[in-house]
Parts: C-alpha cells; structure tokens; sequence
C-alpha cells in the first residue's frame, strides 16, 4: 500500500514560548503543549508513516526547534519553517538552518500572511524577494491565506514561476455560511497556475464548530479536487488545532470520504504522493 503522509499538523512547547495566536478563550482546548508522543498514536490508528510539521509562530528558533524533533522522530519527514522574509539576509538564515541538526528535513517555509493588515502584503518587493530567495534555495513556500488575500496570492504565483507554492487549508473558505464565490472563482484562477498545490486541511475549523455536518464540508473539498486535480491535492489533519472542531478521527473520515469516488492511484496521490512530490520528501 502506497505510503500515507499527514502533510499539516503542529508540536508546540508552551514552556518553551508562547503561541500569540492563542488569543482569547476559544483557543483554551489547545492552549497545551502538544509533543510526537501525543500525535503517534492517531497517526497508528490512520496507518500513517510520515508527516510533515508546519510552523505556529514566528520565530527561527521554533523552527530549528521542530528541526531538532524532526532530526529524533523519524516519523516527520519534512518541516515548514518561519523566517523574516523581508530580511535582506534571508538566504543566509535558510542556509543556516538547512546546515544545522536536522536541516535535511527542512522543506518549505511559511509565514501567517492572514495576519497581516496590508492585503497586498504579497506584493511588496521586499516580501517578493524573500520568496525568490527561499525558490533559490531549493524549498516550498506554504501559504496562508484567506479569501481575502486571494487575488494578490494569485499575482504572486503567476509572478514566480520559479517557486513552488502549497496553499494551506484551501485559503480558508466561508464554511459555515454556506456561501462558495468569490471564493470558488478565485480558487479556480489560482488552480489554472502550475506551480501551486492545495491542502485538503483546515476545512473543518471553518465550519460551525460545535454542529457541522460532513454534508457541509463536502462540497468545498470536492471543489478542492475538481480545480486543481487529485494529483495536485495534498490531505493534511491540521491536529491538533482541527480538535476544535473535530477529532483526528473525524477529519481522516472526511477526507477519505472526500475521495471515495476518485481512483485507486488518485486517492493515493491525496493521501501521500502528492505531498511526497511537492515536497520532495525522502522515501
């Protein structure tokens, strides 16, 4: 059987530093640190070899942090790490961290861009030179997004045909209103681009947390797999922040749901070899 990958989960030590995004009591079923041992067993019951960690805070030294485990914990076969991108001196802190413990494991990079006040934050050319330097040095740029920051997002893909995107959570799309467009459209326009693939993560947090239905979610995931192809899709859990709204369980059911109808290789395209391509992950 074709390897499964959880291309999107979190580890945080809150002893270590604190997660700001944790910003009121919503986050309180979370608010704890989350270790490999927590994740292992979900990832037995799935029958899931590798993941990949994606970074939760700004900072580098959470991402040397992540290299570290992933250097102890076999089981992570890549990490999505932070830097300041609009540093001048990006490449050299990418390289510093390709060469320290665990570097080998360093895939991508990421940064919170649905934070950011300025929607056209992609497009500045300090932010745009960050991103050809993390295509120079031979990674993927994780994006996170919402449909607020589509169009530009849409831009910069087009615009650096050298770098290899991976939108995460499907740019967040309004799940519990129901409503698809400007969402759909632009999803669309972004899938048309060859160098950008998309997680099949994230879907459930967008929904009503405490009363969404599978019927629900659906549709956005099918969405999902008809613009940009199975072989372009990418399953994630987002564990343990998805436990906010849904348990491991729940989420891998989904997602295999999701897929029911496609072929025997597509669905093993969404569920590991899609992220083992984008990511170049080691077998």
């Amino acid at each position: 059987m074709p390897r499964r990958i959880d291309a999107h989960h979190h580890l945080w030590d809150l002893t270590r530093r604190a997660q700001p995004w944790m910003d009121g009591p919503w986050a309180d079923p979370i608010r704890r640190t989350f270790t490999p041992a927590d994740l292992a067993p979900h990832l037995d019951a799935h029958g899931i070899g590798a993941t990949v960690v994606v970074q939760s805070s700004s900072s580098v030294e959470e991402t040397r942090e992540l290299l570290a485990l992933a250097d102890g914990w076999g089981r992570i076969a890549g990490v999505v790490g932070w830097t300041d991108l609009t540093h001048p001196g990006v490449g050299e802190v990418l390289a510093e961290l390709a060469a320290g413990p665990g570097g080998d494991r360093l895939v991508g990079v990421r940064h919170q861009v649905q934070d950011e006040p300025d929607r056209r934050w992609l497009a500045r050319d300090d932010v745009r030179r960050g991103l050809a330097a993390v295509a120079d040095a031979g990674l993927v740029y994780d994006l996170l997004i919402t449909p607020r920051e589509l169009p530009v997002a849409i831009d910069a893909v087009r615009e650096l045909p050298q770098l290899g995107f991976v939108l995460d959570h499907a740019a967040k799309p309004p799940v519990a209103s129901g409503e698809r467009d400007p969402w759909a459209r632009q999803l669309a326009a972004l899938a048309a681009l060859p160098n950008i693939d998309c997680k099949l993560s994230g879907l459930v947090t967008e929904a009503a947390w405490d009363g969404w239905r599978p019927e629900q979610v659906l549709p956005y995931a099918w969405h999902v797999l008809d613009v940009f192809g199975p072989g372009r899709v990418l399953f994630g859990s987002d564990w343990p922040v998805c436990t906010l709204a849904a348990t491991y369980d729940e989420v891998v059911s989904l997602a295999e749901r999701a897929t029911l109808g496609l072929g025997e290789d597509e669905r093993a395209a969404v569920l590991g070899g899609t992220a083992a391509r984008a990511y170049r992950l080691r077998p």
